[in-house]
């Protein structure tokens, strides 16, 4: 198994910069939006948003949730180990608000799927948006495009992007690796 780095710390913070000034242009003052970390890995990214936003941009009432999708999935009964669910944390109100979904990467399609169902849960959201640090885009299985990308990849299928952050890798850094 080999793996090239794609996307280097350096590299990483600036994406994350410019992201993070696409949604102030939006969103202003983010009176009326949430943003929402799919679990597992989207809540890094989402985690790591939040807080620029707050202290870099002085946004003041960024309302934040984590939304576990495990079980909206349509593949989650096919794998034969037992599945771990996540955590959602969901201490925000969604009923009319603008929601921008947020995760790592974006491959198929099937988790923001999921995500939209499992949304519905918690209310009826005004808006979806989607925002992803890497975006597979010739490997989408449903109609599903970001409204914001930080890096569109075209890997191939046996090549898979894996995404590190440092609080839970101890680096931030993308890779893409060949199996």
């Amino acid at each position: 198994m080999s793996q090239k780095v794609l996307l280097n710390a350096t590299e990483v913070n600036i994406i994350l910069h410019r992201l993070a000034c696409q949604l102030i242009e939006k969103h202003n003052d983010f009176s009326n939006t949430i943003l929402i970390g799919i679990q597992p890995r989207g809540k890094y990214l989402a985690n790591r948003l939040a807080s620029m936003l707050k202290t870099d941009y002085k946004i003041k009432n960024l309302q934040l949730g984590h939304l576990d999708i495990t079980f909206y999935r349509d593949d989650f009964r096919r794998s034969d180990k037992p599945l771990e669910a996540n955590t959602t944390e969901m201490n925000v109100q969604v009923e009319d608000k603008k929601v921008v979904f947020i995760d790592d990467v974006l491959y198929t399609g099937r988790s923001i799927r999921a995500a939209l169902t499992a949304i519905q849960s918690f209310g009826r959201p005004n808006e979806i948006e989607l925002l992803t640090l890497i975006d597979r885009r010739f490997s989408r299985h449903l109609p599903i495009q970001p409204d914001y990308r930080g890096r569109q990849v075209d890997a191939i299928n046996n090549e898979k992007v894996k995404v590190n952050w440092v609080e839970n890798d101890g680096e931030d850094a993308v890779y893409v690796v060949k199996s």
